[in-house]
């Protein structure tokens, strides 16, 4: 099985709609997922979380939400609705969510 990475960064609901899709089909076939949230696509976990979106909250059960880019957050104004949502701030690439600890371990990126 595949180790991947789904690295969104852009900030529109229905392209991050396929991401969530495709995700959780790679990991009902046994790959190993993970989505970063970087770039506009810091503004998604709050909206999704506030609708309920089920494609959103069965990934969310599932493990497959790395986390959200601290950097961006605080750029876009949203650091304390990020914080709010409960999800890891990752900052481990100047202060944005780098791709090496995921290439260290192994996984394929996809920039969505």
């Amino acid at each position: 099985m595949r180790k991947i990475l789904f690295y969104a960064m852009q900030g529109k609901k229905m392209c991050f709609m396929h991401v969530l899709m495709n995700a959780l089909q790679l990991h009902e076939q046994g790959h190993e997922v993970k989505i970063i949230f970087e770039g506009e696509a810091v503004r998604l976990p709050s909206q999704l979380e506030k609708e309920e979106n089920k494609l959103y909250l069965s990934s969310r059960k599932a493990g497959l939400l790395a986390g959200i880019c601290l950097g961006c957050s605080i750029q876009f104004d949203m650091l304390e609705v990020n914080e709010a949502v409960g999800l890891r701030l990752l900052d481990d690439m100047y202060g944005h969510a780098g791709l090496l600890p995921f290439v260290k371990e192994n996984y394929e990126v996809i920039w969505a």
